[in-house]
């Protein structure tokens, strides 16, 4: 069946991302248990919470600074520590984008927070349709709900869409339900294969 819909993640396809970084980041402000978090990609706790919008950007510094006692950073440098993460959208992959809008019905899913979210939604928010994060769905990638919403959001059928993210557990995921997908392991890898 002929491919009318595309799905992207947000991390590793669309934006670089530099763990080491935002290690140095969190350890500059003194938040060093949080820079453990980050270099241990651990995405349970505090993170999973924000991710699934159960905590806001608030609450979230705050418990930065309970978990790391040393630091006293301001919510405004937690954010900036943590956006340290994200390391830019090349100009080709929004170009690409641009392109692909013409010929697919493009769509983005993504387990994301307001942090890392809000810098970049004005250069993507025009490339697509419609947006999925996670913190707003209260739902995350690998779990089914996330990408069942999406397709009856959208009114996409499974079979005609692909989807393109890092993760294999969420590609798997994807499939179980019908939908084709593509495992990149880094952002300019499917710049090639979509088209």
């Amino acid at each position: 069946m002929e491919i009318k819909n595309i799905v992207f993640d947000f991390g590793c396809v669309l934006v670089d991302l530099d763990k080491y970084r935002c290690v140095d980041a969190f350890n500059s402000i003194g938040a060093q248990a949080i820079s453990t978090y980050v270099d241990e990609c651990r995405q349970e706790d505090l993170f999973h919470d924000f991710e699934t919008g159960r905590i806001d950007i608030d609450v979230f510094c705050d418990e930065v600074r309970r978990k790391s006692p040393d630091c006293t950073a301001t919510n405004e440098k937690i954010c900036w520590a943590w956006n340290q993460l994200l390391t830019g959208i090349p100009e080709q992959r929004v170009a690409k984008l641009k392109e692909l809008k013409g010929k697919y019905r493009l769509f983005l899913l993504s387990n994301t927070n307001p942090v890392h979210w809000l810098p970049c939604k004005e250069l993507l928010d025009e490339c697509f349709e419609k947006v999925f994060l996670s913190y707003e769905m209260h739902m995350v990638k690998p779990d089914s709900e996330i990408f069942e919403r999406m397709l009856e959001e959208s009114g996409i059928d499974a079979k005609e869409t692909l989807f393109i993210d890092d993760s294999k557990a969420n590609c798997r995921a994807a499939e179980a339900l019908g939908i084709r997908t593509l495992h990149v392991s880094h952002g300019d890898e499917w710049l090639e294969q979509v088209g």
